[in-house]
Formats: C-alpha cells, structure tokens, sequence
C-alpha cells in the first residue's frame, strides 16, 4: 500500500487550521479560505450542519485525505460501479488504515451522520455513496498477503477480488471469490459470496477466518470463532449491518492454478430444450462444475442461451464431465478450453465494466419447474428495449448446501440457484422504460423464488427480508440492536434495531 507523500504535507490556510493538520490534507474548493459550515444529513434524513472547525479537526486527524465537494478528485471518487446514481456527500475520508476508520465512524457517531462505505463501489443500489453524508472510501486500503504454508491469505477491506485470486493463485491456493475481478472482497464476502469455486469451497463467508472491523462505537475489534464470535457469525452473512470491516483472514484450499472454463452459447431454438435438460443435469453435477447460464437479448433483437462454465477439478476428465452439455444440443459457440483461473475470474469484467447504468433485481430458486421455464422464455422473448437484457441463474448448491442455514447469517441454504432479472445501459432517457420493463417482468418471477442475495438488495426488497434470514433475523436483530443500537450503518439491506422504548 503506497503512502503519497502528499499526505503529510501542512495545509497551509489564511486561518492558520493548517498548523493542526499534520497528516490528513482537508481538499475543498478553495484550500486558501476557511472551511465554511457544511450541510448534511443525519441518518435518518433529517437535515444538520457540520461545523468547518469540526471539519477541520477531522481531518488532523486522519492519514488519507478528506475531500469535500468542489475539491480536485471529488467527483471521481464519488462514482461508483453503478452510473445510474449520481450522488454527491458532504465529506469524503479515503482512509489509510483501520485508524482512519476509527476516527471517521467516532465523527459520525457523534453528529448523527448519514454513513456508506465504500470498497470496490459496486453496489447495484448504489449505498456505497450517499447524498449529504459521510462515505468512507476504503479503496487505499488494498493490500494482501498470503500465508502458503498455512494456506491463509489476509485482505484489506478495500482490496479487490483480483487481488484475492492472484495472490493466491500464485502458490496454488483459492477461496470463493466472486465472478468479477474487480467486484470488492468486503461487499461480496460479507453478504455471502457466491463464486465459480463456491460448489466445491462453499460461500466466501464460510472460508473467513476472523474479522478485524471497526463497530459502531468506533472501536477495532476481532471476531472469531473464539472472539466475539455472535459478531463472527453475524458478520457471514449479515452484509454491512455491524460495521466496517478493514481486515479479512481467509482459508484457502489447494486448487490447479489452470482450470477448463469459457463459454457454451446455444441458439435461441435450442434453448427451451437445454434449459430443461441443464436443471435436470446441473442438479446431478459434481462440486467442481460451476455453470452460470443466462438468457441473453442484445439489441439487435438477437436471442441465444449462454452458459459461464469452470470445471476446477482433474483437467484430464473436464471432457467427459462437460461432454452431455456439448452433446445434448451442439453450441453454436465454444469457447471451453483449459483456461488460467485468473483469467476466467475476468471473463465477465468487460461487460461488468465501470460507468454504465445498471438495474438487477433478483432471488433464489430453492425448486425448479416447466412452469420457471416459461417464465424465463417469455421473459427474454418480450424483451424490447435498445440494450442488453438479461435473466441469468448463477449455480449454487454443493458444499454451499452443506452448511447448516444457522452456522452462519447467511441462511438459504439449498438454494439450487440464484436468479437475475438484468439490464445495463448509458442513456439516461432509458431509466423509465427500464423500470417499466422490471416491475412487469419481475411479478411473474417472483413466485419461483424464496429470499434474496443480499448483494443485489434494493430498496423495495425490505419486505423480503426477513424470508431471506428465515431463522436467523431475529438474531440478527438482537445482535444489530446491541452493537448498532442507533443504526448508524444502515445503508445496506438494513436490518434495523430495536428502538428503545
């Protein structure tokens, strides 16, 4: 992790606050001029005002840098992943480290401040940024370390998946690591984690070791399964609800770094009859075969059925184990090769890219049917608008399965897969007809889903959510009520705490 020597220069003020700050610079609009008072907003949306004293003294006290609105590189940390949210805080910190964090979340206690933090920025609902509040930008705090010997790897809070993968990979060793190389390890891991290597390791959150995360009282703690372990098992699962975690120790597993992975497309022809033989055979499908199919609408009005495969186990049986999807019904393309398991973790990175608009909702399919069929055909084949369209099914079960709904928060347990209706675009004059598109698809949907991936919350899913804990919410309640009482960190799939009477 590099330290910009620029972070220890003066802030050199006309009303000498720069004497105070001698490790965190205050980036504003006009650096030469005192720090007027600035407008915010508390968490539960009603206005305050921050003083520019207070401002400053916060940031005396940080290591990384404080950016207020107007200063040089605002606006580009303010983007995230998902362009359709254009939000604008009233303070940025860019923590350094876990003290950083310490003393933003203490500041944001004390005022009542509206609070997201941000890690990789991927947030499909856009909560890693806020309008008139704090975001805690975790994005320098990226490193990662690997332990071959006892196959454990440590990641900062705001590192990313690729960073996971290759330092890993590098002696042989994986984890559950998401499907996008640039998705964040913090905002994955703790709302679960599904992965291409999820059926044979189980969810990302099963391999944590501890935790190392900064509670709402602003202090550092480590959960474990011998420290604090109701917060450890809150904190696989739970989503960012107990705190900001700047530290994760992983188990990594053995694995062949080159695996047999790539795409199977299908025409749109063949793909009624695949979809039915692929839930009857992904069902039946060993731990290491990963298969994450979508029915796919381009706008060209082009339909087609395309599978995500990874088989990580002996490359010299991948054939016979992939042979019934290549024989059942011929692909019209086959990319399938013995492929670098680096590389197929960046196979959807392009289309995932940075700075287009997103919308997915989606749940979990516990029971497949003719009739979920249908309603994935109909769904793609009425699609109409000038962008892509997609309904995908990542794969689940396996090891992920064989984990007891109350060992972890993370509770749906036999999910066979997860389901996503998607579109991703630029032009803003779509946003209407791509939220028309959703609210009409998505009841057919819903009724073959039980719960929902945390990760790809949205605002209307809160009546689901207490299906998607099943058992587990109200422990999780309890647990939010004790170390989150004032819901401080709410810009997640909230579980909100008991209010004192």
């Amino acid at each position: 992790m590099r330290t910009p020597l620029l972070r220890r220069q003066f802030l050199r003020s006309a009303v000498a606050v720069s004497a105070a700050l001698p490790f965190g610079r205050l980036l504003a609009a006009d650096p030469l001029t005192a720090i007027a008072d600035i407008d915010a907003v508390s968490g539960d949306g009603k206005p305050i005002v921050l003083a520019g004293t207070e401002v400053a003294d916060l940031a005396a006290n940080l290591r990384g840098d404080l950016l207020l609105a107007g200063a040089g590189g605002y606006d580009d940390a303010r983007k995230i992943w998902n362009a359709a949210f254009d939000r604008r805080p009233a303070l940025i910190a860019r923590c350094s480290g876990p003290a950083d964090v310490m003393t933003a979340v203490q500041f944001a206690a004390a005022k009542n401040l509206l609070v997201a933090v941000r890690g990789g920025g991927h947030s499909l609902s856009g909560q890693s940024v806020c309008d008139k509040g704090l975001v805690l930008d975790l994005s320098a705090m990226n490193g990662a370390r690997v332990d071959p010997a006892q196959r454990l790897a440590w990641i900062e809070g705001g590192a990313l998946l690729g960073a996971l993968d290759r330092e890993s990979l590098v002696h042989g060793l994986a984890t559950t690591a998401g499907t996008v190389s640039h998705t964040g390890v913090g905002g994955l891991t703790t709302g679960g984690g599904f992965g291409r290597l999820g059926r044979r390791f189980a969810l990302a959150c099963d391999n944590v070791r501890s935790f190392d995360v900064v509670t709402a009282d602003g202090k550092l703690q480590t959960a474990s399964a011998r420290q604090n372990p109701e917060l450890y098992w809150g904190l696989r699962g739970g989503g960012g609800n107990f705190g900001v975690v700047t530290s994760f120790e992983f188990q990594l597993h053995p694995v062949d770094p080159v695996m047999v992975g790539g795409e199977l497309a299908y025409s749109w022809q063949d793909a009624p009859a695949m979809l039915a033989f692929l839930f009857d055979f992904l069902a039946q499908a060993p731990d290491e075969l990963y298969v994450e199919f979508a029915l796919v609408r381009l706008p060209n009005d082009l339909r087609f059925l395309s599978l995500d495969v990874c088989y990580s186990g002996p490359r010299a049986g991948a054939a016979k184990v992939l042979a019934p999807l290549r024989e059942f019904r011929k692909p019209i393309r086959d990319s399938v090769a013995e492929t670098p398991y680096v590389r197929l973790q960046q196979r959807q990175d392009k289309s995932a890219e940075h700075g287009h608009r997103h919308y997915i909702k989606g749940g979990m399919v516990h029971q497949t049917s003719p009739a979920l069929i249908d309603v994935l055909l109909s769904t793609i084949g009425q699609a109409n608008l000038p962008m892509v369209q997609t309904v995908q099914l990542p794969h689940a079960g396996g090891a992920i399965s064989r984990v007891k709904p109350d060992a972890t928060a993370f509770a749906q347990r036999s999910v066979k897969h997860l389901i996503f209706i998607a579109a991703h675009w630029d032009d803003p004059a779509q946003n209407d007809a791509v939220s028309a598109w959703v609210r009409s698809a998505w009841p057919a949907i819903e009724p073959h889903t039980h719960g929902f991936y945390v990760n790809e919350y949205r605002p209307d899913d809160a009546a689901r959510l207490s299906t998607t804990y099943g058992g587990n919410f109200e422990r999780l309640v309890a647990l939010k009520t004790k170390v989150d009482p004032n819901n401080l960190f709410r810009m997640n799939a909230n579980v909100a705490p008991v209010k004192k009477a």
